[in-house]
C-alpha cells in the first residue's frame, strides 16, 4: 500500500473514495528494559531530550503503524484517512500504542 494514501484528514486531494471497508488498527504493548530504564533515569538528571525514550517510542509507533498498514491491506484497502495514535499506561513501565484510522479504496 501506498504510504502517501495515509492520512489524519478525511480525505486525499485528488482522490475520489469509492468505498469504506471500516476500522483497521495496529496494537503494540511495550516495556522498557532495565538497562532502558536506568539509563533514561540518568539522562534526565541533564534534562532536555531525552534519546532512549525518544527512540523506544518512535520505534513503538512505527510499529503499531505498519500494523495497521497490514490490517489495511488485508481488508483491501489502497489508503487510510483519519488515523490517530492512541497510549495507553497500562503497567508502570508498560505501554500500550494504538495507531488506527479508517481503510478506504479510492479511486
Amino acid at each position: 500500500m501506498d504510504h502517501n494514501n495515509t492520512t489524519t484528514g478525511l480525505e486525499i486531494p485528488g482522490k475520489k473514495i469509492v468505498k469504506n471497508l471500516g476500522i483497521v488498527k495496529g496494537i503494540i504493548v511495550r516495556s522498557r528494559s532495565i538497562v532502558g530504564t536506568i539509563g533514561g533515569s540518568l539522562q534526565t538528571l541533564l534534562g532536555g531530550n531525552i534519546s532512549l525514550f525518544t527512540e523506544l517510542c518512535e520505534k513503538t509507533r512505527e510499529e503499531a503503524y505498519d500494523l495497521m498498514m497490514k490490517h489495511a491491506a488485508e481488508k483491501g484497502a489502497n489508503a487510510v484517512i483519519c488515523m490517530r495514535y492512541d497510549t495507553t499506561e497500562l503497567l508502570q513501565g508498560t505501554t500500550e500504542v494504538l495507531c488506527y484510522g479508517t481503510a478506504v479504496i479510492v479511486e
